[in-house]
C-alpha cells in the first residue's frame, strides 16, 4: 500500500530526515514514534504529496508522489487519503453531519447519499443523535471523533494520524485511539499514526522510532 524508500528532506542545511525506507501493507495500522520537532509532521506532508523530498521515492497504492503535478497530486489525496490530526480542523460553520460528509461533497457524490453515508459514520463514532449539533456544542473528544468520521467517510486507503490526541486528556485519548484503530481496520484501511507518547502507540501493529540518524524498528 505504501513504499517509501530512502527518503531525506533538508531545511537549509539540517537534515531532517535522513534516508527513512518504510513499508506498510494493506489493513496494517503503523506507529512512529518521535520527539517534537524531529520530523513526523514533515514525513506525513512527504508521504501525502504535500511538501516535496530532496531525495528518495514514495508510492502510494502503486503511484509514485513524486511524479505528481499538482492537480494529480489534489485528486490522490481526495480520493485515496484520510487526514486527522491534532488540532481537530472541524469547520465551526458547519454542522456535524456537513463536516463528516464534505469529502464526500468534493467528490460530487449526489446529497442523498452524501447524508446517508456521513449519518453512517457519525453514529459508527458514537454520536448518533449529534448530526445537527455545531462544533462549538461538542467537547474535545467528540471534535475528534468528528474528524475521524470525515478521515473515514470517503473510504480511503491510507489514514495518517497527526497527534490526534495531543489535545485531550488521558481517559478521552485512550477513547479516540481505540476508536481509531477500530475503524480502520473495520474498514480495511492502513494508517500511520505520528505520535511523541509510546503509549498512543501502543495497539498499532508495528511501531517504529524517528530520529535524526532515522527511523528504526520498535519490539
Amino acid at each position: 500500500m505504501l513504499e517509501l524508500t530512502d527518503v531525506t528532506k533538508r531545511f537549509g542545511s539540517r537534515v531532517v530526515l535522513q534516508a527513512v525506507s518504510l513499508q506498510v501493507a494493506s489493513g496494517e495500522y503503523v506507529a512512529v514514534i518521535g520527539e517534537s520537532g524531529i520530523g513526523k509532521s514533515t514525513l506525513l506532508n512527504i508521504i501525502a504529496g504535500l511538501e516535496p523530498a530532496d531525495a528518495g521515492s514514495v508510492r502510494v497504492d502503486g503511484v509514485e508522489i513524486g511524479a505528481l503535478d499538482d492537480d494529480a497530486a489534489t485528486r490522490l489525496r481526495r480520493d485515496r487519503f484520510g487526514f486527522v490530526f491534532q488540532a481537530f480542523h472541524v469547520l465551526p460553520h458547519l454542522t456535524v453531519l456537513q463536516n463528516v460528509g464534505l469529502p464526500l461533497l468534493l467528490q460530487g457524490v449526489a446529497q442523498t447519499a452524501l447524508e446517508r453515508r456521513a449519518a453512517a459514520l457519525v453514529a459508527a463514532v458514537g454520536l448518533a443523535g449529534r448530526e445537527a449539533s455545531a462544533p462549538r456544542e461538542l467537547s474535545g473528544g467528540e471534535l475528534q471523533r468528528v474528524a475521524i468520521a470525515r478521515a473515514l467517510v470517503g473510504d480511503p486507503k491510507l489514514v495518517l494520524a497527526d497527534e490526534p490526541t495531543g489535545n485531550l486528556d488521558p481517559e478521552n485519548a485512550r477513547h479516540v485511539l481505540a476508536l481509531l484503530r477500530d475503524q480502520v481496520k473495520q474498514r480495511g484501511a492502513s494508517a500511520i499514526l505520528v505520535t511523541h507518547s509510546e503509549a498512543a502507540a501502543a495497539g498499532c501493529d508495528r511501531r517504529y522510532r524517528l530520529s535524526v540518524e532515522g527511523l528504526r524498528p520498535l519490539a
